[in-house]
This record gives C-alpha cells, structure tokens and sequence, in this order.
C-alpha cells in the first residue's frame, strides 16, 4: 500500500480517533499533533509556538504573500516580514509534503489535502457527524455541560473552517472538496474505519 489518507473532521466526530484506528489497522504511520513536533523540530521554531498557531486563523489576509514565498522557498525576503501564522502554516506545509514523500500515512487536519493536492496517490476524507452524538461525545470526553459542549463545538468548527478556508482553495466540509465524506454517527467508530478501509482498498485495486 502507499496510499495517503488525510482526515478533515468536524469536532466531536470521532475523527481523529477513526483516523488513529484506520492507522492501526493498514499498518501505516498515523500523524496529529506530533506533526507539530516535526514541523518545529525541522524549522527552527519552537513547538509552543507551532502549538500557538495550530488551525487557527489567521487575522491578515497575505494568503497570496504566504503562497509566492513557499514557492521562492525560506530565503525569500518576504519570510522576513511576513507574520508568524503564515510562518507556522508554511513550516506545517513542508512538514506535511516531506511526511508524504516517506510513503503511505494517515494525516489528520492541518489542511493535508491541500498540501497533497498535487499527489494522486492521496485520498481526502472528512468525517461529520450528528449534532447529537457529537455533543454527547465532547460531554464525556471532557466533562462539560450540554450548553458548554455545543459551545466548544461551534467555536472549534469555526476555528477550523475558518483556518481552511483561508489557507486553502477549497470550502471546509463541502462534499465536492474531498473524495469521501462519512457521517461517523451512522456507522459508530468502527464501522466508519471499516468503511474507509474497504474504499482505500477499492481506490488501490483500481490503481
């Protein structure tokens, strides 16, 4: 297998769980937050402030700046003046590329999809999921109220969409923009891996 997987995912959809169970099962590298540790380790920057930064976004709007950059690569004189988000989105950007080139993985977030857009061996998926389940799920995973689950959730999405939306070309969790989105609340975690598992299947047969 060499397929790569990345995972978008509403918050309190299962997501980065389903993707850490689908690494498991293909036998692949899986990658959340210790892409962070990558991208500082190989940038010079120091985690805390990759962590800082991480799908958050951004209050400038030098999207055009961030792109001509990583293009001309680190030495560009614009990296001298360019704010520090776009700085970290250009860090994870190659940490993501240089993680993929290494063969097949699980990527979960961080606009994976966009920065493998260019590589056909890459499958893009996004996992939502009831409002329901998703509460009930945020709830127990951290000890919150109803009101203050669904408050957490919508400023999560937000935070992510909004981080997305920015940085990339396409719309966060709009069907056209991925290869396959799930509704993990029909199928439960398990059934949802299962699910991906047999269209990564599918997807390397057909190769």
């Amino acid at each position: 297998m060499n397929t790569i997987i990345t995972i978008g995912r509403q918050f309190g959809s299962g997501g980065r769980e389903i993707g850490a169970k689908l690494a498991t099962v293909l036998d692949v590298p899986f990658y959340d937050r210790d892409l962070l540790t990558r991208a500082a380790k190989e940038s010079g920057f120091c985690e805390e402030m990759i962590q800082c930064h991480d799908e958050r976004p951004t209050n400038s709007f030098l999207y055009n700046l961030v792109m001509d950059t990583y293009s001309f690569g680190y030495n560009s004189a614009a990296m001298v003046d360019m704010p520090i988000s776009q700085k970290v989105f250009l860090a994870q950007f190659d940490a993501i590329r240089k993680i993929a080139d290494e063969g097949a993985c699980v990527i979960v977030g961080r606009c994976a999809d966009y920065a493998l857009s260019e590589y056909d061996n890459c499958l893009n998926i996004f996992i939502h999921g009831d409002e329901k389940c998703k509460v009930e799920r945020i709830m127990r995973k951290h000890d919150l109220s109803e009101q203050k689950a669904k408050e957490m959730i919508i400023k999560k999405d937000k935070q992510r969409q909004s981080y997305y939306n920015y940085y990339s070309s396409k719309k966060w969790g709009r069907a056209d923009s991925y290869d396959l989105t799930v509704n993990s609340s029909v199928l439960g975690i398990d059934g949802t891996v299962k699910l991906i598992r047999q269209f990564i299947m599918d997807f390397e047969e057909k190769k």
